[in-house]
């Protein structure tokens, strides 16, 4: 049995869909109403993509699936019949694993690909048992077409507030925060394992494929009500290598703004805790900044380098800020979400617990005042 469902955020709460996303035409029940939802596709099928909360029960591992596929070009009959072997075996293993958990009165929901021979496998064994069983009807193809077709209607249903400030000043934190205190908050950054820029990668966090981050956002999106704001931070229209859908890209840069200012010791403190392994290693930190050297010149980098190299890791930290993302940012800040004014400013003086939560606080109280500015 194999599975592959990253976790769900600290923001995400587990209410109930909008009903301005709903999923009736791929099931009768919501998949959360499921006992069990069982992806019937190889493990490489289920780890490009997936429905939310699905488990992959595969009716054939990907070696067999390659296996079988090598053979059907040649061979059709002799491909089906091997397939049939894998497909009895691996669905027995994993009944007697997984199945036999659940009982008489439990409803399953199956997929495959297109809704074809891999689940109806599973649906007629699972039928046999007892077990109420739907199944996709299109399989994983129209899932995937639901995703895009509902993440370009339902973004703009949305009232947002974007938090934007400097790279380092706690946005993220600050979200966390927000989530905490009862807030709907979509954290892009969490969902896309990225923060956003040139050093974002996290140490054994790979970040999902573009389909995998579609189904997490839109997952996020359908347990909102759209009776309440929802916060996020600004972003750009990639995080890493992953693409922001666009409908909701869109309604990022006509949402009202809340501008943060931090002191630069507070951003060096915080740099050093989200950033450790290239304070422990600071040399990768700026051969990862290599690719600047047209924007920030060979003596900057030479700089760094020197920085680096002697273990000066908080005046590092502190001028690849201020010569580099400070004034990239706020022009591209500036550029897609204006300078905005003094009613939609904050400044803290401190990125501790407490100070983040005073802040929060704040926020919420301008925003149900509407303080913030519209």
């Amino acid at each position: 049995m194999t599975t592959h469902n990253r976790a769900m955020p600290a923001a995400m709460s587990p209410s109930s869909p909008s009903p301005l996303a709903s999923s009736e035409s791929l099931a009768p029940l919501a998949f959360g109403d499921y006992a069990l939802v069982i992806d019937a596709r190889s493990p490489h099928e289920f780890i490009e993509d997936h429905v939310p909360g699905a488990v992959n029960l595969p009716v054939v591992d990907d070696a067999q699936f390659a296996e079988v596929g090598i053979q059907h070009k040649t061979d059709p009959h002799a491909a089906y019949l091997i397939g049939a072997q894998y497909s009895f075996q691996n669905l027995s293993e994993h009944t007697r694993a997984l199945i036999s958990r659940f009982g008489p009165d439990d409803r399953f929901l199956v997929y495959c690909f297109r809704g074809g021979k891999r689940s109806a496998l599973w649906a007629a064994n699972l039928r046999l048992i007892g077990f109420t069983v739907d199944v996709i009807p299109g399989g994983w193809k129209r899932y995937r077409n639901w995703v895009r077709e509902t993440l370009t209607t339902l973004p703009p249903a949305f009232e947002y507030r974007v938090l934007c400030g400097p790279t380092n000043c706690g946005k993220t934190r600050l979200l966390q925060e927000l989530a905490r205190q009862g807030e709907q908050v979509l954290d892009l950054e969490t969902l896309a394992s990225h923060k956003g820029s040139l050093l974002g990668d996290l140490p054994g966090q790979p970040q999902p494929t573009q389909k995998y981050f579609d189904t997490l956002v839109l997952d996020q999106l359908r347990r909102f009500d759209p009776a309440c704001p929802v916060w996020l931070e600004a972003e750009s229209k990639k995080i890493g290598r992953l693409l922001v859908p666009e409908a909701l890209t869109a309604a990022m840069r006509r949402a009202p703004t809340v501008h943060l200012s931090v002191p630069m010791s507070e951003r060096v403190r915080l740099c050093r805790e989200d950033y450790a392994h290239f304070a422990a290693d600071p040399l990768s930190m700026v051969a990862r900044l290599a690719p600047l050297k047209p924007l920030v010149g060979g003596e900057e980098l030479a700089l760094w380098q020197t920085l680096a190299t002697e273990g000066r890791i908080d005046e590092l930290f502190e001028r690849v800020m201020t010569q580099h993302y400070d004034p990239a940012y706020e022009r591209s800040t500036t550029r897609e979400f204006g300078p905005g004014d003094a009613a939609n400013r904050l400044a803290l003086e401190s990125l501790q617990p407490e100070a983040l939560a005073a802040a929060a606080r704040t926020m919420i109280a301008a925003r149900a005042t509407r303080v913030v500015t519209e």
